[in-house]
């Protein structure tokens, strides 16, 4: 059951309408949520008066415990996120979370499947901007899957209207993973935005 309502609005005819919402998806109690969140039902409603297809965001905190993973899905404001980076800090026991903050619902869901693949968001973030440079285009780039028994990655984004693919060998991620150890000052502590503004700081 949904932990309570947000408030919708349909971009087409603008007909408003309540919608179920929920404030925290624990995986180890409610897996099935978890593939709700993956699938992109949980922030699409579709509106009864003309059928149009909506996406909803709304603060959202994913907690993962088997992977010691804390996705935020925050509403942009800042009080909030300073709140719940204070709280996160001050409790013990997720002392070693990786905890991160995301803007949006595909942004959710790329890292949840980043880390259900077994790999890390800061050398993915290389591996993007790697793939970006030898693309030669300034294109948002997102982490679509692993697969093949040599691990290729697949990467999307959209162009022209539709998604394109690209894919990377492994080898490309494993190098961006060799600049990470060596480079310390790139772990990220606490609740912090892990993307490309980011990575910024470190690789121009």
């Amino acid at each position: 059951m949904a932990d309570g309502f947000v408030n919708a609005r349909c971009r087409r005819c603008g007909n408003e309408a309540r919608h179920p919402a929920y404030n925290i998806i624990n995986t180890a109690e409610s897996p099935e949520l978890k593939e709700k969140l993956l699938s992109g039902e949980l922030f699409m409603w579709t509106c009864p008066a003309c059928g149009t297809d909506n996406l909803l965001r709304y603060p959202l905190l994913y907690h993962d415990p088997a992977q010691k993973l804390l996705l935020w899905l925050s509403d942009g404001n800042a009080a909030v996120e300073e709140k719940m980076a204070a709280t996160i800090a001050s409790e013990e026991s997720l002392s070693d979370y990786t905890a991160r903050i995301v803007d949006s619902p595909g942004d959710l869901i790329e890292k949840v499947k980043i880390y259900d693949a077994g790999l890390e968001d800061i050398p993915m973030e290389i591996c993007k901007f790697v793939t970006r440079q030898e693309l030669g285009k300034d294109v948002e780039l997102k982490f679509f899957r692993m697969e093949g028994a040599d691990h290729r990655i697949l990467l999307t984004y959209p162009e022209n209207g539709e998604m394109q693919v690209l894919e990377d060998g492994f080898s490309v991620y494993e190098d961006a993973a060799g600049i990470f150890r060596r480079n310390p000052q790139m772990k990220a502590s606490g609740l912090v935005r892990v993307d490309s503004r980011w990575l910024e700081n470190y690789i121009r």
